[in-house]
């Protein structure tokens, strides 16, 4: 819930002030998917999570919620899944080692430790991120409104999505021999 910061533009001495709660009331937690296959457009899955603060809710995604977003990105994608994860402590754990193992369409390639600017996602984070800077939120359901409302327009912006692979360094391409 607190605000993203950003410059703007006023007449001089009338700078414009965006007042906001400082109250923490909850969070958004987001998982999501750039799913990218030689020859097709890309796709954006994604799922939001709503973390109200409230006395024993889990905080974040578990990895209950992890697996079963990827048991249905493997169902609507209809095919095998390379997943390229980076070392988030719910994806490295014992547990989640055991959920993937149990699935033989699934294999992960883990990130380096610190490299953000390898992860595709990090690139339709940021883009989100951007386009709800600026604006005061009434409430975690707003936020969380705007999120879903920010990802769905971009889930339409096909040339977008493969511009955050793009934007890794990365490509589809197999090396020729």
């Amino acid at each position: 819930m607190r605000p993203s910061k950003s410059k703007t533009w006023a007449r001089r001495e009338r700078t414009p002030v965006v007042t906001v709660s400082g109250k923490g009331s909850g969070r958004v937690s987001i998982a999501g998917l750039v799913c990218l296959r030689p020859g097709e457009r890309g796709r954006l899955m994604w799922r939001t999570r709503l973390h109200r603060g409230r006395a024993g809710e889990r905080g974040s995604f578990s990895e209950d919620d992890y697996i079963a977003f990827l048991d249905q990105a493997h169902q609507r994608l209809g095919a095998p899944i390379v997943l390229v994860w980076d070392n988030l402590n719910t994806h490295v754990s014992v547990r989640m080692r055991t959920l993937i193992a149990s699935r033989d369409w699934l294999t992960v390639v883990r990130l380096p430790t610190y490299v953000p600017d390898l992860n595709p996602a990090e690139g339709a984070w940021a883009w989100m991120k951007r386009g709800i800077t600026n604006i005061a939120v009434h409430g975690v359901d707003h936020l969380a409104h705007l999120v879903r409302q920010r990802l769905r327009a971009c889930q339409n912006q096909t040339d977008l999505i493969a511009g955050f692979l793009a934007q890794t360094g990365m490509t589809l391409d197999p090396e020729p021999p």
